[in-house]
Formats: C-alpha cells, structure tokens, sequence
C-alpha cells in the first residue's frame, strides 16, 4: 500500500480523477479524518471537505503501482 496527499479543487478534477483511477483493478480509499471512502465513488468524494488535500492510500505494488503514480500524478498535493 502507498499513501499519497491529493488535491481535488473542482468538480472537473473530481471526475477526471474518477475516470482515470476506475480504470485500474485495485482498491483505492480516501482519508479524511475519521472518514473513509472508496475514491472510485464520485458521490464519496463529494462527501468529503475538498477544500483541503486529502490522503490516498493505493492497494496495489510494483509495476501497476508506477501506472498509477504516473497516471494520478496531476492531482497530488505538493506543500
């Protein structure tokens, strides 16, 4: 498993990153708080405080996890 920070400021970017992870065979979850949602929910998310960055955890390794990094590279939060 690997943990990121993102950042979804818009509901464009919450789709597009939807549509972009969906398309992988493993688990993702969002943390926020005490909170956690299948990121692959849009109405999950949307659940969510997206004014502030929110951590990922990726269950995946290896080859697919460098596919996803690469692919959800656009929506992490860099401080």
């Amino acid at each position: 498993m690997k943990k990121v920070k993102i950042f979804l400021s818009s509901i464009d970017k919450v789709k597009s990153f939807v549509n972009d992870i969906s398309r992988f065979d493993c688990d993702f979850d969002l943390v926020s708080g005490r909170y956690v949602i299948d990121a692959k929910s849009i109405m999950g998310i949307f659940s969510l405080d997206l004014s502030k960055p929110i951590d990922l955890n990726i269950h995946a390794d290896g080859e697919s996890l460098t596919k996803i990094m690469d692919v959800i590279e656009k929506y992490l939060f860099e401080a």
